[in-house]
């Protein structure tokens, strides 16, 4: 064997690892999240099997710059969504709350995908002054059981607020209107689109403080094929880039107005 031929050798299995790594990459993932959390997820009333949102679009446009396909579909409420991503039928949650107990089964992507700011909503004529959370403590307010609050928030709140869960944020706003509440915690697009629709914005005030910011977080099943450190790792980029380019704040505007227009005709109303 010649120099020629030895350096061809060489050659061959020095790309032998980086071949390898292309032909594992993810081609096609199956996703899918929350189907009652709009404006960042929500079922698409125009095709039920599939989820629609700000997230959505989002990991579209990571996804397309990666070459991957991507499916959003619906697998059920919140909890069953969760299960098929842990148990591996589905390759990755959109929109995952960062838990202990999800580290089990789950990798998730950092920096999350976006943060859902909950505010305080108080009527206008309400004499009840915020600026921390402390200026609560001895006022009843409410929120909706459908609210993704971090572990740490609602440990404090367990201690030092005093909560009353509502069926959802329409009834949890109607419950201040009538004065049974002092305030309300709602995710801030989530809070204003419904206020809108039902017509009473004006009577209420958005405290511009969040009291919460939780992340929703991209988060591959540790049993997908496609949980591989290339794709973490593209993703991972992608997260980071997302809140400088303002695509972002971009998908969350459009699909704010995309959830409002399906609102306009009664009887429906937001559910989150």
């Amino acid at each position: 064997m010649d120099v020629r031929q030895v350096s061809r050798l060489l050659l061959g299995l020095a790309l032998l690892p980086l071949l390898s790594e292309a032909a594992g990459k993810c081609e096609r993932l199956i996703v899918t999240g929350s189907p009652d959390a709009p404006p960042y997820l929500w079922r698409d009333p125009a095709n039920p099997t599939h989820l629609i949102g700000a997230s959505a679009d989002l990991l579209q446009q990571a996804a397309d710059a990666l070459g991957i396909k991507v499916d959003v579909l619906y697998a059920g409420k919140r909890s069953q969504a969760q299960d098929e991503v842990r148990t591996g039928r589905m390759d990755m949650l959109l929109d995952a709350p960062l838990t202990l107990a999800g580290l089990n089964s789950l990798d998730y992507i950092h920096p999350p995908l976006v943060r859902n700011d909950y505010l305080v909503w108080t009527r206008k004529d309400s004499p009840l002054s915020y600026e921390t959370p402390a200026d609560l403590h001895g006022h009843t307010g409410a929120v909706s059981e459908k609210a993704r609050l971090t572990e740490s928030f609602e440990a404090f709140a367990q201690r030092q607020l005093t909560l009353k869960p509502q069926t959802n944020l329409t009834q949890a706003f109607q419950k201040l209107l009538l004065g049974q509440v002092e305030y309300v915690l709602a995710g801030r697009y989530a809070g204003m689109a419904t206020a809108q629709t039902l017509g009473i914005a004006d009577d209420l005030l958005a405290h511009p403080q969040p009291i919460d910011q939780p992340g929703l977080f991209l988060a591959i099943s540790h049993d997908s094929a496609c949980n591989d450190p290339w794709l973490r790792g593209q993703l991972a980029k992608k997260m980071t880039e997302l809140p400088a380019s303002g695509l972002a704040e971009a998908a969350l505007q459009r699909n704010l107005e995309r959830w409002k227009s399906q609102l306009q005709q009664p009887p429906s109303v937001p559910k989150q």
